[in-house]
């Protein structure tokens, strides 16, 4: 007659990791007890390993960012980060994913069961969810087509809104764009009909001031550089990079000269350099030529310019 106690439930089930370490090592010991140890210390090492994937892989970016040659070229553009990220997000959620089959595992549930309720939950949602799919596919499609990438300033129309500027991030669901007003815009990836990207980072405006004559033509210089590096010290946020200052010109067929200043603006904003900027170039410009008028400051957009004698930043 065997006088020795049954064996508890978990020491007797070898087909759970639980189960397993327990009958390996923890044969004498409360079943329910080494459940729970088991199951916070599978919690643990989840967070932990989790952190620690998050963790690495900044400091992979971080490092190869630092690296020359054609390693370090791929890993600073954007794209390259926000594909890394979308990778170890995937590692994480299969992570999490196999470390609540096991809970439920040590927890009586069938890990068979699980996977097949996952399949089934993942067809229902997928069925009553097409919004969401909808939003992966076209996210995935944004990236891997180079349609868009972050930093990128864009207009995006869609089909409630239409956005102008920066993009921050393309997620899974939503793209961040930064407007104007420095709000953060999250787009609906479904929603997105069409994208216009500015390819110079902003809308290139042209204004072409024209200079007196009479002796008159080096001050008129001084003056129209001296408003332009004014209006971007004051205007930064407008005017996104220094402006460039072309030399004096004197225009074929024509008795005129003409100073060349480039800017380039944040789209739909150029009523800044339409108005503003014209107006304190004209008050400058009559202090030397009182019959000086409004006309002789024309301001075009387009995408380069054909001047041979602009001098880069």
């Amino acid at each position: 007659m065997n006088t020795h106690a049954p064996l508890p439930l978990l020491a007797q089930s070898r087909d759970t990791l639980a189960g397993r370490i327990y009958g390996s090592f923890f044969v004498h010991e409360s079943s329910i007890g080494i459940r729970i140890l088991i199951i916070v210390l599978l919690a643990v090492l989840v967070h932990v390993a989790v952190k620690l994937i998050r963790h690495v892989s900044e400091w992979l970016l971080i490092r190869s960012h630092g690296q020359k040659g054609r390693l370090g070229a791929v890993a600073q553009k954007p794209k390259f980060v926000t594909v890394s990220r979308l990778v170890v997000s995937g590692i994480i959620f299969v992570i999490y994913f196999a470390a609540i089959g096991l809970i439920l595992q040590e927890v009586g549930f069938s890990l068979t069961t699980y996977l097949a309720s996952a399949s089934v939950l993942g067809l229902a949602i997928s069925f009553g969810s097409q919004g969401l799919v909808q939003d992966i596919v076209i996210g995935l499609t944004l990236i891997l087509w180079d349609a868009i990438d972050v930093n990128d300033m864009v207009e995006v129309v869609g089909t409630t809104t239409s956005v102008i500027g920066r993009v921050e991030e393309i997620g899974m669901r939503f793209t961040k764009v930064v407007n104007f007003y420095n709000q953060k815009v999250f787009i609906p990836n479904r929603t997105i009909g069409n994208v216009s990207r500015f390819p110079h980072g902003g809308v290139d405006a042209y204004a072409d001031v024209q200079v007196p004559g009479a002796g008159a033509v080096g001050k008129g210089a001084e003056v129209i550089e001296s408003i332009a590096m004014g209006m971007w010290a004051q205007f930064g946020a407008i005017i996104l990079s220094e402006p460039i200052i072309g030399e004096v010109e004197t225009s074929q067929g024509g008795p005129w000269s003409f100073v060349r200043v480039h800017f380039k603006i944040w789209p739909g904003q150029g009523s800044l350099i339409e108005n503003t900027f014209r107006q304190e170039v004209v008050k400058a410009m009559r202090a030397l030529d009182p019959k000086y008028a409004d006309w002789q400051v024309p301001v075009t957009y387009r995408a380069g310019t054909t001047s041979r004698n602009l001098r880069a930043q």
